[in-house]
């Protein structure tokens, strides 16, 4: 499994699993083993048979090359879980514009001053245009309201499992 801008609350259990192969990987975050930029990743073809990457593509420069790497190093049968946040009302198309440089200004348009896009609905057309086959997963909305409300879920988050 490659885990991309390892967040701290996964690592321990990711690592305490006998039966998976854990790596982590990160641009600058001191979590990660390996230090790569997801538009290069430095792992050959059909690498992983997982790939968990949250919050990352509304970050860098060229989200399809990122995609598109990602898709690269998954062997074939892998999937991975590629999370992005969602800023309502979400537009129908991603809004990107590379000549927005202001934080102030990023903020405003997509939600986050180090953003450099706001995803839309065509979210898994985009990952879909890279290569993966695109499966929704409505687990929220098939779990118990007291679970949801426990755990502090948003109740209309759709998952989208991006498989080779």
């Amino acid at each position: 499994m490659l885990h991309v801008a390892p967040e701290l609350c996964f690592i321990n259990r990711f690592e305490a699993l006998e039966n998976l192969d854990y790596i982590t990987a990160d641009i600058e975050s001191p979590l990660a083993k390996v230090k790569m930029d997801i538009h290069e990743i430095p792992f050959e073809d059909n690498s992983f048979d997982i790939l968990f990457c949250n919050h990352v593509l509304e970050h860098v420069d060229d989200d399809l090359k990122a995609m598109r790497e990602m898709y690269r190093v998954l062997k074939s049968g892998g999937w991975a879980i590629l999370q992005i946040p969602w800023f309502h009302p979400i537009p129908d198309v991603t809004l990107e514009d590379p000549s927005i440089t202001d934080p102030k200004e990023r903020d405003r348009i997509f939600g986050q001053d180090d953003h450099v896009r706001l995803y839309g609905k065509d979210y898994p057309e985009r990952l879909a245009k890279a290569g993966f086959k695109v499966v929704e997963e409505r687990l929220v909305m098939e779990m118990d309201r007291d679970e949801v409300e426990r755990y502090a879920l948003p109740d209309d988050e759709i998952i989208y499992r991006a498989e080779k």
